[in-house]
C-alpha cells in the first residue's frame, strides 16, 4: 500500500530546508553531540527541582589530602 503525504506542496518545501540545515552539523565526537543536545533542550522545572533535592541529599565526603593522610592531619 502507498503512503500518502497529508501535507500540501507549500508545506513540503518549507519542511525540507528546514530539515537540511539541521542535517548539515557533524559532531567530532559523542562529548560535542551531547554538549549542543543539552544546549536544545529544556529541563521541565519539576525535574529540575527534583534532580537538585536529589543532588542536596548527597552530602559531599570531607576527604583530606593525601599529605594530610600520611602526615597525620593538622597536627603541624
Amino acid at each position: 500500500m502507498k503512503q500518502q503525504s497529508k501535507l500540501t506542496a507549500k508545506q513540503e518545501q518549507t519542511v525540507e530546508p528546514q530539515l537540511q540545515a539541521k542535517a548539515g552539523h557533524e559532531f567530532q565526537n559523542s562529548d560535542e553531540l551531547l554538549r549542543f543536545d543539552a544546549e536544545q533542550t529544556v529541563v521541565p522545572p519539576e525535574i529540575a527541582a527534583r534532580l537538585e533535592r536529589s543532588v542536596q541529599k548527597i552530602a559531599p565526603k570531607k576527604s583530606s589530602g593525601w599529605f594530610a593522610r600520611i602526615f597525620g592531619g593538622n597536627n603541624l
